[in-house]
């Protein structure tokens, strides 16, 4: 193409131009390739074939606002001097091959991940990224990968080759710098207005899912798959009517709702004995497996003092953590809810009002307390637990001079413990009793602490951490018996996860389980419970103990209140979500029928009941249970 032939002269912000037109091109044809992926089977009208490529064309140009911000922020800030250089031509040929590249190689993993799900990217994709190393080995195996490379490559090279005349033609004229401030600013608009103005639901125009999807941008759903943080569990999941959900949760729910009409989570919790008005320290651990302890058989001498409260405690020996993650942990201890597909609801949009556990106890007359070792911006404890009945309390109430030690998580356990002492006695000298949630950070990578405390130097590995966090439990639990309001508390020190999730199946049971010891000498008698236990029931069971009556909206049980039999566990990853019950392991993922397997007295896996027709009534708990909890938070059931 000659610029002779052309009216007008180009300059650099054709560049923009251009990346819009990549973008938008491409996905245009991504969307008709998955149209036609689709075929009759879709069963798509004219109106909606229209509305998917009207209302796409609009998500494509709001995806590519974001995209070219990089490139906008490039030519703005770039002298002139150096924008008309030869060599930088060739800069920019390379990075319009790479774009190219880039956006095929999107287009190829829509196509793969329509092929599968028949949907845009979504949080499955988002957990695919979390998964890297096995997502590219199944990825290596499945599909010819070299070749597909190898093709997008030489299209790349064919997009640029068409390019080329219009990249070179922006330098035809020169544009200041002001000039380029003002075109900045105004291009920055449109990602600031999309970014408050549009979600993903906009392109929900029409009752055929199918059309809905190709409405929708891959990329962009794929952030906002990130910022939503969840799956819509009855698009991607087998599932119940909404009325047989209601009508068998009614039956599962201790106790049970009034009605099975629809959904209601409010029962009410009558105890015939004097509430105890105790003061209650809850210690989750990091990453703290029920293997660690000498009463699980662990023979390494790293929780002496835990090993030795265990003596003088109620300690639980069959209890389950719903997830692999901190917020999941903290979720279940705090809602008592089932793990919905996708991120714990701690870190998910409008999460904010919801019944919790500091519900329950700031009813009571108690002052809640959420302590944290690290800052609590992360993983959106802060946001969460400060709108959700808690006081906050973090790494920034410590003085630098109160600090042994700190790593990039947070301060040593020993100073964290220190800093809860301190508000608990705030609390209790201010005539409230006191609950206090304590979340601690050392048995973490890269396992560091302070030296002299205990016989494994620090950054050795988790052996070092682990007892270093005994240490420090041990620490804190002599000196509040040196305080007042010592013999009126209960603690109870339990974990948010285990260590590792790793097994040789997709949830290994074993890997889920977490210990929990209840310590209060002078009002709960020491003794082994060993009856199956998920985390959500830690909660009920809690306020059990302390004969507590109270409107609830919590899944779980209350333990000692449950008949024997009715126990069951949920464990989870952010797509496979596991019920156990008795002798059954049920296991439900995205877009397949229920997988149901045997296990053994120690929860490990014996084999896989056979495909069969009608679901079987362990296969309809547990839809019920995770549907109605996914219900549950997205129509706002949960509030308190």
């Amino acid at each position: 193409m000659n610029s002779t032939r052309l009216p007008f002269k180009s300059n650099r912000l054709d560049l923009l131009t251009l990346l819009t037109f990549l973008v938008v091109g491409i996905s245009f044809l991504t969307r008709m390739a998955l149209l036609l992926k689709s075929g009759s089977a879709a069963e798509l009208s004219i109106f909606q074939i229209a509305g998917a490529f009207t209302l796409g064309l609009f998500f494509d140009l709001v995806e590519a606002s974001y995209y070219i911000v990089p490139l906008l922020l490039y030519i703005w800030l770039l002298p002139e001097k150096v924008f008309q250089k030869k060599w930088h031509s060739y800069f920019l040929y390379t990075f319009f091959f790479i774009q190219s590249f880039l956006l095929l190689f999107n287009a190829v993993s829509e196509w793969l991940f329509w092929d599968e799900f028949t949907t845009r990217f979504n949080f499955i994709a988002v957990d695919y990224l979390v998964y890297t190393t096995e997502v590219i080995g199944n990825i290596q195996q499945s599909y010819p990968i070299t070749w597909i490379i190898v093709i997008l490559l030489i299209i790349a090279g064919g997009i640029l080759l068409l390019i080329k005349p219009f990249i070179d033609r922006c330098k035809e004229q020169p544009v200041r710098f002001k000039t380029r401030t003002l075109w900045t600013a105004g291009a920055f608009i449109f990602p600031v207005l999309s970014f408050g103005l549009v979600n993903n639901s906009l392109h929900s125009f029409s009752s055929n899912t199918i059309a809905n999807e190709l409405a929708g941008n891959g990329l962009y759903e794929l952030f906002a798959a990130y910022r939503n943080n969840e799956l819509n569990f009855t698009q991607f999941y087998p599932h119940l009517s909404e009325q047989a959900a209601n009508k068998n949760i009614t039956d599962l729910l201790q106790p049970h709702p009034a009605s099975n009409e629809e959904l209601l989570l409010a029962r009410k919790i009558k105890s015939n004995k004097p509430e105890e008005k105790m003061n209650v320290v809850l210690i989750s651990i990091e990453s703290f497996s029920a293997e660690f302890m000498g009463i699980f058989g662990n023979t390494d001498g790293n929780t002496p003092f835990l090993d030795s409260l265990a003596q003088h405690s109620l300690s639980f020996t069959n209890l389950y953590a719903t997830g692999t993650r901190t917020v999941r942990g903290l979720e279940a201890l705090s809602l008592a809810v089932p793990p919905t597909p996708g991120q714990s609801i701690v870190r998910r949009p409008h999460n904010e009002d919801l019944f919790t556990l500091a519900t329950v106890f700031n009813h009571k007359g108690y002052k809640s307390k959420y302590i944290y070792g690290g800052y609590s911006y992360f993983d959106n404890m802060g946001n969460f637990f400060g709108n959700n009945g808690y006081e906050v309390v973090d790494r920034s109430a410590l003085a630098d001079n109160e600090i042994d030690y700190e790593n990039i998580w947070g301060v040593a356990d020993e100073n964290l413990f220190t800093l809860s002492l301190r508000e608990i006695e705030k609390t209790v000298s201010d005539g409230k009793p006191s609950f206090t949630h304590i979340m601690t950070t050392s048995n973490h990578r890269p396992f560091t602490y302070p030296d002299g405390r205990i016989d494994i130097p620090s950054h050795t590995n988790r052996n070092g951490a682990v007892k270093y966090t005994d240490y420090a439990i041990g620490k804190f639990i002599r000196e509040a018996s040196k305080k007042d309001w010592f013999k009126n508390t209960l603690f109870i020190i339990t974990a948010d996860h285990c260590a590792s999730s790793a097994g040789n199946t997709d949830l290994p049971i074993n890997k889920y389980q977490i210990p929990m010891l209840i310590f209060s000498p002078s009002h709960i008698s020491s003794g082994i419970q060993d009856r199956l236990m998920s985390q959500i029931d830690i909660a009920p069971t809690l306020l059990g103990l302390l004969n507590f009556s109270y409107e609830t909206k919590f899944f779980g049980y209350d333990l000692n209140a449950l008949p024997i039999g009715k126990e069951r566990v949920f464990i989870s990853t952010y797509q496979l979500l596991g019920y156990l019950k008795n002798d059954s392991l049920v296991v439900l993922a995205p877009k397949k029928e229920p997988v149901v397997f045997l296990v053994n007295k120690d929860h490990e896996l014996k084999s896989q009941i056979a495909a069969h027709t009608i679901k079987l009534p362990i296969e309809n708990e547990a839809i019920t249970w995770y549907q109605t909890a996914s219900f549950a938070f997205r129509h706002n059931l949960m509030h308190h």
